[in-house]
């Protein structure tokens, strides 16, 4: 992720579990953990989804 990542603290990765791991990218709606490599992307609507 770039720069403007942000820490979710307190979250835990729901693929591997692990605490503080996760990062959110607001540019590109994604969600990283760093631990495991697992990604989500982010949806604020209905709308966004398929």
């Amino acid at each position: 992720m770039n720069r403007r990542a942000y820490l979710l603290e307190g979250l835990h990765c729901a693929s591997c579990g692990a605490l503080d791991t996760l990062w959110v990218d607001p540019v590109w709606d994604l969600a990283e953990c760093y631990e495991c490599g697992a990604r989500a992307y982010l949806l604020d609507s209905e709308e966004d989804a398929w």
